[in-house]
């Protein structure tokens, strides 16, 4: 078994975690899943303890089968300051006593286990690490393999500074998937069951303007309860060469969230009355996706082809219903309830089709054709009373739908052992077409249907090189240029252009490697706004193997942005008024550098040493603002850039004590500091984390 705070490959502070996963209500904090988990890796470690010390260097052997364990446990650390959310929504390690990594082996001798022929069993901070990690597989030759993946995450995001504090959530994400396959080895069919499910749990705060849109937001409590479920069922086929996938999936998804006010709400503004005295939010959203999924794969000499085609026909209901009473900013009595709701089907269609040539030895030629069409068809409405003015609003949703078509073609030519060149042509077409529709059954001739449609094609073609001037060494050279006959959005892709290039030298022991890539995307004036953006990157990396005790990797990147847009607003103390001729801009220079060395002391220690940093210099002004800059020119020029330092220097040790224990200890600092404040809110912080731990193994 081994013992360990966390395997010191992995301790890299937490940026393994999975912040953007869908989760949902209920459950508790620990999945039978990882409680499963936990019971086999402590009786896998009881039998072993038993026999441990006398075991032979490549584990026991019990019965017909050969058992290893590893488990390293040990004691967490982390001392730190500034700003305390920041710091627990990028790293959240803190202190305690830790099982921060552990394997389990048990393998069949002869291939032929009664049960099963394979096990693996991993784990990764259980018990106290905010993010916990558990992997299991069973295998049995030619007859099934199961796979199975459980995670939880202690999820914290303190919100925008901009916010106040009035945003926040502090919920545990639980994430688990589940395989099955039967006749893995099977060389005509193979079936295979699966199931997936994430939930997000916990508290949050959010915010609710009320009760007009000068009013000031206030916070609310939030139960955060949501859940996702996939069940899949398919079919591998392996038919004249060809294998034939089929699968069917139903997901299911579910939002139970409960907004509330716990206590009356007064307005922080001053000469502002406005006060929330009650409110309450319920927002269900239940919904299912049933899906198909086919492919089709086959490679031959001179040809090969890979064809996929998806069909989802999702399904969402939901409705809203929310009530407010309170006093106005003017010191009046307000009620104000709105109600939303809906049915809509969501069918989505997908499919891509590759084919390529090979006619020669150094000529292929490869073309893909893909076909999306999304459409979001049904009923939404939207309906506001005001209880104090009689006032009623309703706005209504019929359908959107989206529709794209594109085409690739590459050709690559090898002229030679030392030269390649390739050419390539791309089109596609996108449509969008949104309908506003509606009626009222008691009023003749009240029905309403407006359709909105808008069209874009893009065009482009690329062509780059390869150079091989000697065996060790390669260069690689490319370029794009495309056009958009009508860009969707002021940011889409309308004039644009892009040149790269990559080289690198290998050898057994030393590697170096360079990029650099640019991309212009320059939009000609729209009938509303503007907006282009260029950006620029070149990196470097080198690894030297020096001599067998010891080895370095650097590595070094630089990224400029820059983009400009135009910007309208409206903005006024009394009467607002729309606000035009602004620009909005944003500027960043980000340098990133990395080094490590490993090193082996004799025959009993390692140590790894390294260090990381992070920096955006902005633009290379000294204050977020001009002096002199006042009101909405002030405010849009503090936040056009944002230079800050992230650095993060780290060390690791692991001496072994006898063939069978080892002591682990690892350091690391994170300090993390921003040049310029936004609204008075600093997110700088510091912090020491680490562990020493035993990692024991049989």
């Amino acid at each position: 078994m081994r013992i360990v705070i966390e395997h010191p490959d992995q301790w890299q502070g937490g940026q393994e975690r999975d912040q953007g996963d869908p989760r949902g209500p209920g459950g508790p904090p620990h999945h039978w899943c990882g409680i499963l988990a936990l019971m086999l890796v402590a009786m896998a470690g009881a039998g072993l303890l038993q026999a441990q010390t006398v075991g032979s260097p490549r584990g026991e052997d019990i019965g017909g089968y050969n058992i290893t364990d590893s488990l390293e446990t040990g004691y967490r650390f982390a001392l730190t300051g500034g700003n305390d959310g920041l710091y627990r929504s990028d790293i959240n390690y803190g202190n305690g006593l830790r099982l921060l990594g552990s394997t389990l082996t048990i393998d069949s001798k002869d291939g032929h286990g009664r049960y099963f022929d394979e096990m693996l069993l991993t784990t990764a901070g259980l018990g106290n690490d905010p993010y916990e990690t558990v992997t299991l597989r069973v295998r049995k030759n030619r007859l099934y393999r199961y796979d199975m993946t459980w995670r939880e995450n202690q999820y914290f995001n303190p919100g925008v500074v901009i916010s106040g504090g009035g945003h926040l959530l502090n919920t545990t994400r639980l994430m688990q998937d589940h395989d099955l396959t039967l006749l893995p080895d099977n060389r005509l069919v193979q079936f295979d069951v699966g199931y997936s499910r994430n939930t997000q749990t916990g508290p949050g705060l959010t915010t609710a303007q009320e009760f007009d849109t000068q009013s000031v937001a206030f916070p609310v409590f939030t139960d955060v309860r949501q859940q996702w479920n996939e069940f899949r069922l398919g079919t591998t086929l392996h038919l004249a060469g060809f294998t034939i996938l089929l699968r069917r999936t139903w997901e299911f998804f579910k939002d139970d969230s409960v907004i509330s006010l716990t206590a009356a709400e007064a307005s922080t503004e001053a000469n502002d009355p406005s006060v929330l005295q009650t409110f309450a939010r319920g927002q269900p959203y239940h919904g299912s996706n049933p899906s198909w999924l086919g492919t089709l794969f086959t490679n031959r000499k001179l040809w090969a082809v890979n064809a996929r085609l998806s069909y989802a026909g999702g399904n969402g209901n939901f409705a809203l219903n929310e009530l407010a009473t309170g006093l106005d900013r003017f010191g009046g009595a307000a009620n104000r309830e709105i109600l939303v709701s809906g049915n809509a089907q969501r069918p989505a269609l997908a499919g891509d089709f590759n084919v390529s040539l090979f006619p020669t030895d150094k000529l292929s030629l490869v073309n893909h054709t893909a076909v999306s069409n999304t459409r979001i068809d049904g009923d939404s409405y939207y309906t506001e009373y005001d209880y104090g003015t009689g006032g009623l609003t309703t706005l209504s949703f019929n359908f959107l739908g989206v529709r794209t078509v594109s085409n690739a073609t590459d050709l690559h030519y090898n002229a030679s052992k030392w030269l390649g060149l390739y050419a390539g042509y791309t089109y596609s077409d996108r449509q969008i077409r949104v309908e506003e529709a509606e009626s009222v059954p008691s009023i003749p001739n009240s029905s309403l249907s407006n359709l909105y449609p808008q069209e874009s094609t893009l065009s482009g073609v690329s062509a780059g090189l390869r150079l091989r001037p000697v065996k060790a060494w390669t260069v690689n050279l490319e370029g794009e240029a495309g056009h958009a006959s009508g860009a969707l959005t002021p940011i889409a892709d309308r004039n644009y252009r892009t040149l790269g290039g990559r080289t690198q030298y290998r050898t057994k022991k030393l590697q170096l490697g360079a990029t650099y890539r640019e991309v212009y995307n320059e939009n000609a004036p729209l009938s509303f706004t503007t907006y282009s953006s260029r950006s620029r990157q070149a990196s470097g990396s080198a690894s030297w193997l020096v001599n067998r005790w010891f080895s370095l990797d650097t590595s070094y990147s630089k990224l400029h942005l820059d983009t400009v847009g135009g910007l309208e607003f409206f903005a006024g103390a009394t009467f607002p008024q729309l606000q035009t001729g602004y620009d909005s801009i944003y500027i960043s220079n980000i340098h990133a550098a990395n080094a490590g060395g490993r090193f082996t002391i004799g025959r009993r220690a390692d140590l790894f040493v390294g260090y990381t940093i992070t920096k955006d210099t902005g633009d290379g002004r000294a204050t977020a603002a001009p002096s002199g800059a006042t009101g909405a020119t002030a405010l849009l020029d503090s936040v056009q850039t944002f230079p800050l330092t992230y650095q993060s220097p780290m060390a690791r040790v692991s001496i072994r004590i006898t063939p069978k224990l080892r002591w682990n200890a690892a350091w690391q600092y994170y300090g993390y500091n921003e040049q310029f404040q936004l609204f008075s809110y600093y997110e700088n912080y510091h912090a020491h984390t680490g562990f020493t731990g035993l990692q024991w193994s049989f």
